[in-house]
């Protein structure tokens, strides 16, 4: 049966910060959904980063969108008028932020896979609170089995959260801690044939407070087993995480590259959210987010590394999104055409 999601506390707590929650009124349904398709890549504002002759940066079939950018348009249109702009965008994939229409009405698991695969779109991942307060919550800690008997009905290959694991406070031991839970959802997991992951924030990068040396992602790394626990790395808030966290506490040099931490173990990353951001030294993040093209990530350097390590051009999967898009449909047609648009560099 289709089940109510339950907010990300962490995020909804960083978004309110930043005065993000709110959602743009949107069009008329009707003028939604007679909005264009895919653009040529002229049309995006973004044509001086898509130099070079070669292959399509972006492997075939792997485009995705977390649905969490388009919550105004579910909420309002449903599912069914979404998943047709989608298709009409060229997305392959979607990543659920949630399995309801709110207001536009209920609708069942088996309704919405075949939904979704009615219109070419294959639900690859979702996102799922790591614990709460509340025992009967929808959240990995405390609903295991239902959050996977879910994600099963579904169909999906990965279910995950985009809680950080600062459920037992941000000391080195308080990570190993949530480590060896994650380990348990992803041990669950894999027995039905998924892989549980976790999404980042710029938070994830910051450091132990028992020990300023200790780069908190990398307990993360460390504590989880690699065959059970995956990673998905939220590019802008990665990036967002080397403005703020490249030195220690005590004002020492701590560089990092997030790429990096992917050619190292591209097996971890089997998904990847490309979200852009305009670089802001005075903006406490570092970035101010904007749709996929307009700010200032490469995204033909970085998903041309990933896509070029061997054996892994087909093992990821790139969903687009943004926190807070002006337009949300127009976000998912810019997005998808700048980086329908990219070439590798010869």
């Amino acid at each position: 049966m289709s089940r109510m999601f339950q907010p990300d506390p962490e995020l909804t707590h960083r978004l309110t910060r930043r005065g993000m929650l709110g959602v743009a009124a949107g069009a008329t349904a009707a003028a939604l959904l007679g909005s264009t398709a895919v653009p040529a890549a002229a049309t995006t504002g973004a044509t001086d980063k898509t130099s070079g002759r070669g292959r399509p940066v972006l492997p075939p079939g792997r485009l995705g969108i977390q649905l969490y950018s388009l919550r105004d348009k579910v909420s309002t249109l449903g599912f069914a008028p979404v998943f047709a702009e989608l298709e009409k965008y060229g997305y392959d994939e979607v990543e659920f932020a949630g399995y309801t229409q709110g207001s536009a009405g209920p609708i069942t698991l088996a309704q919405l896979k075949r939904l979704a695969r009615d219109h070419g779109l294959n639900p690859i991942g979702s996102h799922v609170g790591y614990y709460a307060d509340d025992p009967n919550a929808y959240t990995f800690a405390q609903n295991l089995t239902k959050v996977l008997d879910d994600a099963q009905a579904l169909g999906l290959k990965h279910i995950g959260t985009a809680s950080g694991p600062f459920r037992y406070g941000s000391t080195v031991d308080a990570w190993k801690r949530a480590a060896e839970e994650f380990n348990t959802y992803g041990a669950a997991a894999k027995a039905r044939g998924m892989k549980f992951y976790q999404h980042n924030h710029s938070e994830e990068f910051s450091f132990a407070t028992d020990n300023p040396k200790v780069r908190l992602y990398d307990v993360l790394l460390r504590e989880t087993d690699p065959d059970l626990v995956f990673l998905e790395m939220d590019i802008f808030w990665a990036y967002s995480g080397q403005f703020r966290f490249s030195k220690r506490p005590d004002g020492t040099p701590a560089p990092f590259e997030p790429l990096d931490y992917v050619l190292r173990q591209p097996h971890r990353y089997p998904l990847f959210h490309v979200k852009d951001g305009v670089s802001d030294p005075a903006d406490t993040y570092g970035y101010r987010m904007t749709d996929v093209g307009d700010g200032d990530i490469d995204y033909q350097k970085f998903i041309s590394a990933v896509t070029r390590l061997r054996g892994e051009r087909l093992a990821h999967h790139w969903q687009a999104e943004h926190d807070q898009p002006a337009e949300s449909f127009t976000f998912a047609r810019r997005s998808s055409a700048y980086l329908h648009s990219l070439r590798e560099k010869c």
